[in-house]
């Protein structure tokens, strides 16, 4: 156990790691090369289209910036021909004439050039990063509301940690790349049309010579970029597999450690994060050869053009100043086209990152049917009727419910049970549309379900689940999550109803008390009895109760049967029990068997059966007294 008390971040190899990354590329490393890159970067087009107004005036500032930066070498240039002509004055025995006003005049122009320069620079950062901004503002907006409207049966096949690595790290990284390569990609291609410009002005003869040095420099580019692209196809895929590794684990970090599962979640991590090593470091060690080798090759340029240079200014066909402008433009040159291939990961990256987001917002959601009435419009008294109700999860050919037929009549207790998998929680989630069925009929007042929207129709259900769930909040907010509107009387009045109110009153801050995240800092039984006082206070014609006492002690599972016996009076109720001593006085009781009725009855008429729920019941009890 000597590697317990490691933490997902530590546990991967210094510096290369997803979040570990260096060179030209730094940061920008976990992305994939894209699927579909044009059809993505048009449809990430086409979702900045908003901000068309101020991309703009980011292309605008940003070409200005570019240009007053390029005009200052050529304006220097001047400045150094005015003192290389009052020293060869000088040196030839004449008078220094050094015209210092004029110099001046020079130096004065370049620091007004600069300075607006730096500021049409800090404008378009400002607005460029607003913009980058705003998208992942709206894309993380988007992509939550997108959660809400997908079905129960994508969460069924997709891991948490897949959704929760769309929503940050691919939202990061596009929200990075945008606010940088755009705006990056904008003063490159300016300022290598610029500087070319310029080049041909001081020489035709040496800006010919540096051209000869950029087909070299692409070779060398275009290899190392091809290489290093094929090592960024996997990052994502292998970040995604370990968040989702580490967000299972420390949800289930009581279990791992129950069982001593930390030695295999650690081997599992480290087969993930090697994947993903393996991935970054290859990639990001090609990638940094980028910047050394263009060096090298811009090195051996330099050299060339000072040595043709210098013989054409000992020649007389180019001034001092002008070899001085020119070696500031070469490197001017060069550097755009460097970032330009650092550039052209990014954007890969960022259209690899928009397309998953994409990918993700175009999931099939929920079929939203135009309802035909609302819950207001019937005045629910509480009558239910499944009528041959045929369902199946995902693959239709493993049907769990085959033929479920009942009627329920308003305020009628109905109890279901039977073994594990005949299908009692699913009955219950059909009731609720969280799946729809697959043939059959379910109606409510005599109006069938999916006349009704889903939200609709879930206002008058209340639920209590087997799985408690709380949020990382206070008490009260947490039981006023079953009616968002009450007030706090009627949270504590429902508290009470619920056995909630004396256990609450003992806890420091009372009805104030924070939860955490996992509402760890409360036991089991008092979680349920909360998500019992949010159900009393929801107030619904309908109730839901799926082993609703399972986790509190024969004392309060007492107390909570008394208090449901008065919140169930005048109610619909549906009630999944194993203990079958918790629902002898229900009206139904509906036994279940691979997803069929096989007995229904009052307790009294079931027990004199002496069948299916006779022995269920019974065994019960032969455990208890062995």
């Amino acid at each position: 156990m000597s590697r317990e008390h490691k933490t997902p971040h530590n546990m991967t190899k210094p510096k290369k790691g997803p979040m570990g990354m260096h060179g030209p590329m730094g940061g920008m490393g976990q992305g994939e090369k894209a699927k579909n890159f044009k059809g993505s970067f048009k449809r990430l087009l086409k979702f900045m289209k908003p901000f068309r107004i101020q991309l703009s005036f980011v292309f605008l500032f940003a070409i200005v910036s570019t240009v007053f930066t390029i005009i200052g070498p050529k304006i220097l240039a001047k400045a150094t021909d005015s003192l290389a002509s009052g020293m060869m004055s000088k040196i030839s025995g004449g008078k220094a004439n050094f015209d210092f006003d004029y110099i001046g005049k020079i130096i004065v122009t370049l620091i007004c050039l600069y300075v607006v320069s730096t500021l049409f620079s800090y404008l378009q950062g400002h607005i460029m990063a607003g913009i980058s901004t705003n998208v992942a503002y709206n894309l993380r907006n988007d992509i939550m509301k997108k959660m809400n409207r997908l079905p129960f049966s994508y969460y069924n096949k997709t891991s948490h940690g897949e959704i929760l690595s769309r929503i940050t790290n691919d939202v990061d990284t596009l929200n990075m790349s945008l606010n940088q390569s755009v705006t990056q990609m904008i003063t490159s291609i300016t300022s290598v049309i610029g500087v070319l410009i310029m080049m041909l002005t001081i020489s035709v003869r040496l800006t010919l010579i540096s051209l000869l040095i950029i087909p070299l420099s692409l070779i060398f580019v275009m290899t190392i970029v091809k290489k290093s692209q094929k090592y960024f196809q996997g990052q994502q895929r292998y970040l995604g597999s370990v968040n989702g590794h580490i967000e299972e684990m420390y949800g289930g970090h009581i279990v791992v450690k129950a069982f001593n599962g930390e030695e295999k979640s650690l081997e599992k991590f480290d087969q993930e994060n090697e994947k993903l090593y393996e991935s970054a470091w290859k990639s990001q060690f090609l990638s940094g050869l980028m910047m050394p080798v263009m060096s090298f090759v811009g090195n051996i340029g330099y050299v060339v053009i000072c040595i043709v240079g210098a013989a054409m200014t000992a020649g007389g066909t180019l001034t001092i100043g002008g070899i001085q402008a020119f070696i500031q433009y070469v490197r001017s040159f060069m550097q755009p086209i460097t970032q330009m291939a650092n550039i052209s990961n990014q954007l890969q990256q960022m259209v690899a990152s928009s397309e998953r987001i994409f990918e993700f917002l175009e999931e099939e959601e929920e079929k939203a049917i135009e309802p035909k009435l609302t819950i207001k419009d019937v005045n629910l008294k509480g009558d239910v009727r499944f009528e041959h109700v045929r369902f199946g999860y995902e693959n239709t050919d493993q049907i769990v419910i085959k033929d479920f037929s009942v009627d329920v009549k308003a305020g009628q207790k109905v109890a279901i049970v039977g073994p594990t998998g005949a299908g009692k929680t699913t009955l219950v989630k059909l009731l609720m549309r969280f799946h729809d069925i697959n043939s059959g009929a379910i109606y409510v007042d005599g109006h069938n379900i999916n006349e009704f929207s889903r939200n609709d129709l879930r206002t008058e259900f209340g639920m209590v689940l087997q799985d408690t769930w709380l949020y990382n909040g206070t008490i009260m907010e947490n039981i006023r999550y079953g009616k968002l509107d009450a007030t706090d009387e009627d949270v504590i009045k429902a508290a009470k109803a619920a056995q909630v109110d004396h256990f609450v009153r003992t806890l420091p801050d009372g009805y104030h008390m924070e939860l955490n995240e996992e509402a760890s800092n409360i036991s089991q039984g008092q979680k349920q009895l909360l998500t019992i006082a949010r159900a009393v206070l929801a107030d619904s014609k309908i109730l839901i109760l799926d082993e609703a006492t399972s986790s509190v002690d024969t004392r309060t599972e007492v107390m909570i049967q008394k208090a449901m016996d008065n919140l169930m009076k005048g109610r619909t109720s549906f009630i999944i029990a194993h203990r079958l001593s918790t629902i002898r006085n229900a009206d139904i009781i509906l036994c279940m068997k691979d997803g069929d009725i096989v007995e229904q009855g009052s307790h009294e008429e079931l027990m004199a059966l002496n069948g299916f729920y006779a022995n269920l019941y019974n065994s019960q009890f032969e455990e208890v007294t062995e």
